[in-house]
Protein backbone atom coordinates (compact mmCIF):
# COMPACT_ATOMS: atom_id res chain seq x y z
CA UNK A 1 0.00 0.00 0.00
CA UNK A 2 0.86 3.59 -0.97
CA UNK A 3 0.12 6.30 0.16
CA UNK A 4 0.48 10.52 -0.47
CA UNK A 5 0.05 12.92 2.26
CA UNK A 6 -0.09 16.41 1.21
CA UNK A 7 1.16 18.57 4.46
CA UNK A 8 2.24 15.91 6.15
CA UNK A 9 4.71 17.89 8.42
CA UNK A 10 2.38 20.14 9.18
CA UNK A 11 0.13 20.13 12.70
CA UNK A 12 -2.59 17.75 12.19
CA UNK A 13 -0.83 15.96 8.87
CA UNK A 14 2.04 14.75 10.95
CA UNK A 15 -0.33 13.45 13.48
CA UNK A 16 -1.95 11.52 10.83
CA UNK A 17 1.25 9.98 9.22
CA UNK A 18 1.76 8.85 12.64
CA UNK A 19 -1.19 7.13 13.00
CA UNK A 20 -1.24 5.70 9.66
CA UNK A 21 2.57 4.92 10.48
CA UNK A 22 1.89 3.04 13.35
CA UNK A 23 -1.16 0.87 12.50
CA UNK A 24 0.17 0.03 8.84
CA UNK A 25 4.04 -0.56 9.03
CA UNK A 26 4.46 -2.06 5.82
CA UNK A 27 2.93 0.86 4.35
CA UNK A 28 4.85 3.49 1.93
CA UNK A 29 3.92 6.73 3.30
CA UNK A 30 4.90 9.84 0.97
CA UNK A 31 4.71 13.03 2.22
CA UNK A 32 4.85 15.81 -0.28
CA UNK A 33 5.22 19.56 1.76
CA UNK A 34 6.71 22.48 0.69
CA UNK A 35 8.12 23.10 4.74
CA UNK A 36 6.86 26.53 4.89
CA UNK A 37 6.98 28.18 8.45
CA UNK A 38 4.01 25.60 9.60
CA UNK A 39 6.11 22.26 8.77
CA UNK A 40 8.39 20.61 11.32
CA UNK A 41 9.70 17.41 10.14
CA UNK A 42 10.42 17.08 13.84
CA UNK A 43 6.69 16.20 14.50
CA UNK A 44 7.08 12.98 11.96
CA UNK A 45 8.22 9.46 14.41
CA UNK A 46 7.70 7.24 11.81
CA UNK A 47 9.56 6.11 8.26
CA UNK A 48 8.15 8.36 5.32
CA UNK A 49 9.81 9.15 2.07
CA UNK A 50 9.17 13.28 1.07
CA UNK A 51 8.85 15.21 -1.83
CA UNK A 52 9.80 18.53 -1.34
CA UNK A 53 7.65 20.46 -3.60
CA UNK A 54 4.28 23.14 -3.51
CA UNK A 55 1.21 20.79 -4.76
CA UNK A 56 0.53 23.55 -7.25
CA UNK A 57 3.37 22.59 -9.05
CA UNK A 58 3.84 18.70 -8.16
CA UNK A 59 3.57 16.38 -11.43
CA UNK A 60 2.46 12.83 -12.39
CA UNK A 61 5.58 11.49 -12.64
CA UNK A 62 6.25 12.73 -8.73
CA UNK A 63 3.94 11.07 -7.45
CA UNK A 64 4.37 7.65 -9.20
CA UNK A 65 1.75 5.14 -8.23
CA UNK A 66 -0.37 5.43 -5.28
CA UNK A 67 -3.56 4.15 -3.72
CA UNK A 68 -4.73 6.76 -1.29
CA UNK A 69 -3.98 10.35 -1.63
CA UNK A 70 -4.56 12.03 1.68
CA UNK A 71 -5.17 16.44 1.26
CA UNK A 72 -3.88 18.50 4.39
CA UNK A 73 -1.91 20.83 2.49
CA UNK A 74 -3.54 24.01 2.75
CA UNK A 75 -3.08 27.52 4.14
CA UNK A 76 -5.32 27.73 6.67
CA UNK A 77 -4.84 30.95 9.32
CA UNK A 78 -8.18 33.30 8.94
CA UNK A 79 -6.10 36.45 10.33
CA UNK A 80 -3.42 36.03 7.25
CA UNK A 81 -6.25 35.14 4.76
CA UNK A 82 -7.65 38.87 5.87
CA UNK A 83 -4.52 40.75 5.18
CA UNK A 84 -3.45 38.75 2.29
CA UNK A 85 -5.91 36.36 0.71
CA UNK A 86 -3.97 35.33 -2.42
CA UNK A 87 -1.80 32.39 -0.95
CA UNK A 88 -4.70 30.88 0.19
CA UNK A 89 -6.34 31.20 -3.46
CA UNK A 90 -3.45 29.61 -4.51
CA UNK A 91 -2.69 26.92 -2.17
CA UNK A 92 -6.09 26.01 -1.42
CA UNK A 93 -7.27 26.47 -4.84
CA UNK A 94 -4.99 25.99 -7.16
CA UNK A 95 -3.09 23.68 -5.51
CA UNK A 96 -6.17 21.26 -4.91
CA UNK A 97 -7.19 21.69 -8.57
CA UNK A 98 -3.46 20.74 -9.85
CA UNK A 99 -3.36 17.55 -6.99
CA UNK A 100 -6.60 16.28 -8.50
CA UNK A 101 -5.71 16.37 -12.14
CA UNK A 102 -2.91 14.32 -10.94
CA UNK A 103 -5.08 12.06 -9.13
CA UNK A 104 -7.50 11.37 -11.84
CA UNK A 105 -4.94 10.28 -14.23
CA UNK A 106 -4.09 6.89 -11.70
CA UNK A 107 -5.84 4.49 -12.42
CA UNK A 108 -5.22 2.65 -8.68
CA UNK A 109 -6.45 5.30 -6.63
CA UNK A 110 -8.82 3.88 -4.54
CA UNK A 111 -9.73 7.31 -2.28
CA UNK A 112 -9.15 10.79 -2.61
CA UNK A 113 -9.69 12.11 0.89
CA UNK A 114 -9.85 15.97 1.14
CA UNK A 115 -9.05 17.38 4.62
CA UNK A 116 -11.63 20.44 4.82
CA UNK A 117 -12.90 22.40 7.58
CA UNK A 118 -16.06 23.31 9.57
CA UNK A 119 -15.35 27.10 8.07
CA UNK A 120 -17.21 26.40 5.37
CA UNK A 121 -20.47 26.26 6.90
CA UNK A 122 -19.50 30.33 8.02
CA UNK A 123 -20.25 31.68 11.22
CA UNK A 124 -23.45 29.92 12.91
CA UNK A 125 -23.70 32.79 15.51
CA UNK A 126 -25.08 34.66 12.38
CA UNK A 127 -27.86 32.08 11.72
CA UNK A 128 -28.95 31.16 15.44
CA UNK A 129 -27.45 30.29 18.63
CA UNK A 130 -29.05 26.82 18.54
CA UNK A 131 -28.44 26.09 14.82
CA UNK A 132 -25.85 22.86 13.87
CA UNK A 133 -24.04 22.36 10.57
CA UNK A 134 -24.66 18.59 9.33
CA UNK A 135 -23.00 17.35 6.12
CA UNK A 136 -25.86 18.53 4.32
CA UNK A 137 -25.35 22.17 5.47
CA UNK A 138 -25.07 25.03 2.15
CA UNK A 139 -21.68 26.29 2.46
CA UNK A 140 -21.29 30.09 3.30
CA UNK A 141 -17.65 31.40 3.48
CA UNK A 142 -17.20 34.42 6.29
CA UNK A 143 -13.41 34.98 5.10
CA UNK A 144 -10.88 34.44 2.37
CA UNK A 145 -9.98 31.44 4.13
CA UNK A 146 -13.33 29.31 4.36
CA UNK A 147 -14.04 30.73 0.69
CA UNK A 148 -11.32 28.98 -0.37
CA UNK A 149 -11.58 25.71 1.41
CA UNK A 150 -15.18 25.85 0.13
CA UNK A 151 -14.15 26.45 -3.59
CA UNK A 152 -11.79 23.53 -3.16
CA UNK A 153 -14.80 21.51 -1.68
CA UNK A 154 -16.59 21.92 -4.92
CA UNK A 155 -13.49 21.24 -6.89
CA UNK A 156 -13.36 17.82 -5.61
CA UNK A 157 -17.22 17.56 -5.77
CA UNK A 158 -16.92 18.43 -9.46
CA UNK A 159 -13.92 15.93 -10.16
CA UNK A 160 -16.06 12.70 -9.33
CA UNK A 161 -18.92 13.91 -10.82
CA UNK A 162 -16.68 14.55 -14.11
CA UNK A 163 -14.16 12.04 -14.16
CA UNK A 164 -15.70 9.41 -11.07
CA UNK A 165 -12.80 10.46 -8.86
CA UNK A 166 -13.12 8.28 -5.84
CA UNK A 167 -13.59 10.71 -2.78
CA UNK A 168 -13.89 11.51 0.37
CA UNK A 169 -14.30 15.08 2.01
CA UNK A 170 -13.82 15.48 6.35
CA UNK A 171 -14.64 18.50 7.84
CA UNK A 172 -13.56 19.32 11.13
CA UNK A 173 -13.30 22.03 14.18
CA UNK A 174 -11.19 23.67 15.83
CA UNK A 175 -8.45 21.30 16.86
CA UNK A 176 -5.24 21.65 19.76
CA UNK A 177 -2.59 20.03 20.79
CA UNK A 178 1.20 19.69 21.29
CA UNK A 179 3.75 20.93 18.66
CA UNK A 180 0.53 23.66 16.89
CA UNK A 181 1.89 26.62 15.33
CA UNK A 182 2.42 29.52 17.89
CA UNK A 183 0.12 31.77 15.65
CA UNK A 184 -3.29 29.75 16.28
CA UNK A 185 -5.30 30.95 19.63
CA UNK A 186 -4.70 28.49 21.98
CA UNK A 187 -0.30 28.84 21.98
CA UNK A 188 -1.18 32.82 21.89
CA UNK A 189 -3.24 32.89 24.61
CA UNK A 190 -0.32 30.67 26.54
CA UNK A 191 2.39 32.87 25.01
CA UNK A 192 0.52 35.85 26.39
CA UNK A 193 -0.09 34.91 29.77
CA UNK A 194 4.00 33.45 29.95
CA UNK A 195 4.89 36.90 28.87
CA UNK A 196 2.54 38.94 30.73
CA UNK A 197 0.96 40.40 27.54
CA UNK A 198 -2.39 41.07 26.72
CA UNK A 199 -4.55 38.19 25.33
CA UNK A 200 -6.16 39.04 21.68
CA UNK A 201 -9.78 38.28 21.57
CA UNK A 202 -12.47 39.03 18.74
CA UNK A 203 -15.30 41.52 20.45
CA UNK A 204 -16.04 40.39 23.48
CA UNK A 205 -15.07 37.07 23.46
CA UNK A 206 -18.60 35.55 23.57
CA UNK A 207 -18.50 33.58 20.04
CA UNK A 208 -18.87 29.56 20.71
CA UNK A 209 -15.84 27.44 19.24
CA UNK A 210 -16.06 23.61 19.23
CA UNK A 211 -11.98 21.97 20.29
CA UNK A 212 -10.70 18.56 18.77
CA UNK A 213 -7.62 17.17 20.37
CA UNK A 214 -5.56 16.91 17.58
CA UNK A 215 -4.50 12.87 18.20
CA UNK A 216 -8.61 12.15 18.29
CA UNK A 217 -8.57 13.68 15.10
CA UNK A 218 -6.41 11.98 13.16
CA UNK A 219 -7.52 8.61 14.68
CA UNK A 220 -10.82 9.71 12.70
CA UNK A 221 -9.10 10.24 9.51
CA UNK A 222 -7.46 6.94 9.63
CA UNK A 223 -11.11 5.59 10.53
CA UNK A 224 -12.22 7.23 7.46
CA UNK A 225 -8.96 5.96 6.28
CA UNK A 226 -9.79 2.46 6.70
CA UNK A 227 -13.58 2.16 6.46
CA UNK A 228 -15.21 5.02 5.39
CA UNK A 229 -17.41 5.00 2.50
CA UNK A 230 -16.51 7.07 -0.89
CA UNK A 231 -18.88 9.82 -2.02
CA UNK A 232 -19.66 10.38 1.19
CA UNK A 233 -18.77 13.67 3.42
CA UNK A 234 -18.33 13.36 7.24
CA UNK A 235 -18.22 16.33 10.02
CA UNK A 236 -15.51 15.43 12.77
CA UNK A 237 -16.72 17.15 15.91
CA UNK A 238 -15.29 17.65 19.22
CA UNK A 239 -18.27 17.77 21.39
CA UNK A 240 -15.91 20.69 23.30
CA UNK A 241 -18.03 23.70 22.98
CA UNK A 242 -16.61 27.25 24.13
CA UNK A 243 -16.91 30.63 24.21
CA UNK A 244 -14.00 32.18 23.61
CA UNK A 245 -13.70 34.08 26.70
CA UNK A 246 -14.47 31.60 29.15
CA UNK A 247 -11.37 29.30 27.16
CA UNK A 248 -9.31 32.04 27.76
CA UNK A 249 -10.21 32.40 31.82
CA UNK A 250 -9.94 28.77 31.68
CA UNK A 251 -6.59 29.16 30.61
CA UNK A 252 -5.62 32.26 32.83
Amino acid sequence: MRIIVTGGFGFIGSEFVNTIGRKNPTAEIVVVDKMTYAANPNNIKTKVTLIQKDICEVTVEDLGEYDFLVHFAAESHVDNSIKDGRPFVRTNVEGTFNLLECARQNPNLKKFIHISTDEVYGDMDDISKDVVADEEFPLVASSYYSATKASSDMLVLSANRTFDLPYIITRTCNNYGAHQHKEKFIPTIMRSIKEGKKIPVYGDGNYTRDWLYVQDHARAIDLIFHTGKNHQTYNIGGFNEWKNIDLVKELC
